[in-house]
């Protein structure tokens, strides 16, 4: 599956506008740029601007690391916020931490272009057995 496709199977992502850099199931690397639009008060880039960009490459990572004919969903997300983002584009590198028959866990780490962590997520995923 192309990162075009993947995209286009999270529209909210696409929306947004994150983008997917290279997707592979032992890693996933994105990106989403500052804008005025994905704000809060002072110009600071929106948490949950930043938590989509996380949850949707997490995503991306599990899907990757499903069984055949499997699907997932989120059953637990956390969040922890470092610094602001004022200015630039927030990277993101999503790892998977336990690929296993029930669930999936998967760490994203957010940097901004200073390469200093602005935000650490780490997602549960159930995996949901194909019909």
């Amino acid at each position: 599956m192309t990162t075009d496709q993947l995209l286009d199977a999270m529209p909210f992502a696409r929306t947004l506008g994150v983008e997917i850099d290279a997707a592979a199931p032992g890693e996933v690397t994105g990106r989403l740029a500052w804008a005025p639009g994905r704000c809060t008060a002072g110009g600071t880039m929106h948490g949950g601007a930043l938590m989509a960009l996380a949850d949707s490459l997490g995503a991306v990572c599990a899907f990757l690391n499903l069984p055949e004919g499997a699907s997932t969903t989120t059953v637990e997300s956390k969040t922890n916020f470092f610094r602001g983002v004022r200015s630039g584009t927030v990277r993101g590198i999503a790892r998977p931490l336990h690929t296993g028959r029930r669930f999936l866990v998967v760490q994203t780490d957010l940097y901004d272009d200073a390469e200093r962590r602005i935000a650490q997520v780490t997602q549960t995923q159930a995996v949901l057995a194909g019909s």
